[in-house]
């Protein structure tokens, strides 16, 4: 059973539509208003799940740390940058910069928790890494107004950075005893708006939601859907992904939504797709698939 590779697979195509959902609602509320009201919807969503399937609430205080941390470092830190990045250079390079989270989640996997993967798991993720950059490197003249800089550039590494070192700071809570994959989605998303609100009301980023939303109902539709299929359901696979599999692997798999979002590109902005875009997501899959024979 490749109950981690699918979960990571999963993971990757509810982020993607969630990419869809969250691009719109950024038009119309922001990117700091969405990014935590997204995230206490989601946090309220899971309390509620806790409670109805009677999940307790048990952690030890390394878990406590390691989970918040990993909220800190993979949704505050990773997240903030990979917005930025957006602004700066534009989604094409952002996301060219945030594939290289395996990589680094790779790396850090090897130190910290003494995995090492086989010689055909790094030319599975190579090869799955190559399709993605020949994905997302695909010229777009909609992106011309992006200019490529070494602050973008910067965000975009530091972006890759958050989100391999998170993977790797909840697989060590996971390792540290028995915990509920649920309970751990809630406490790296709660810690995550616990660290991010205060600093965004005091300098007056973040405006009253009932209000926002009783203003813009479409906008709290929106947000709602995408925190469901994104922080609640995507993070939540993403710790199953990590809980059957390397660091490594898991994240690799996950970094295949660029290639995933093709189809919904031409689907909803009817966008057409060249044989370059095609070769690289047939190189992608071929990546994929090693990864799950071995």
């Amino acid at each position: 059973m490749f109950i981690g590779e699918l979960s990571a697979l999963a993971a990757a195509l509810l982020w993607s539509c969630s990419s869809f959902v969250f691009t719109a609602a950024t038009f119309r509320i922001g990117t700091i208003q969405l990014n935590i009201s997204r995230m206490i919807i989601a946090s309220l969503l899971l309390v509620i799940t806790l409670m109805i399937l009677g999940i307790r609430f048990e952690i030890s205080e390394e878990q406590l740390i390691y989970l918040s941390l990993s909220g800190f470092v993979g949704l505050v830190i990773g997240d903030s940058f990979l917005f930025k990045a957006f602004n700066l250079v534009g989604p094409r390079i952002s996301l060219l910069l945030l594939s290289f989270n395996p990589a680094f989640a790779a790396i850090f996997a090897f130190f910290l928790l003494g995995e090492v993967l086989s010689f055909f798991a790094i030319i599975g993720m190579i090869i799955t890494l190559l399709g993605i950059t020949i994905v997302v490197l695909e010229k777009h003249s909609n992106e011309s107004k992006f200019k490529v800089t070494k602050f973008g550039i910067f965000c975009g590494f530091m972006s890759a950075i958050g989100q391999g070192v998170g993977l790797v700071l909840a697989k060590m809570a996971f390792q540290n005893g028995d915990i509920h994959y649920l309970v751990a989605t809630f406490i790296r998303i709660a810690s995550a708006v616990v660290i991010m609100l205060p600093f965004a009301l005091l300098f007056k980023k973040y405006s009253n939601p009932f209000k926002v939303f009783s203003e813009d109902k479409k906008a709290l539709g929106l947000v709602s859907l995408g925190a469901v299929i994104g922080p609640y359901l995507g993070i939540t696979l993403s710790f199953i992904a990590i809980i059957y599999t390397h660091v490594g692997i898991a994240s690799t798999l996950m970094s295949t939504m660029p290639i995933i979002m093709l189809p919904m590109s031409k689907i909803i902005y009817k966008e057409k797709l060249s044989i370059k875009a095609v070769v690289g997501a047939f190189i992608a899959v071929t990546g994929v698939a090693i990864l799950f024979l071995l």
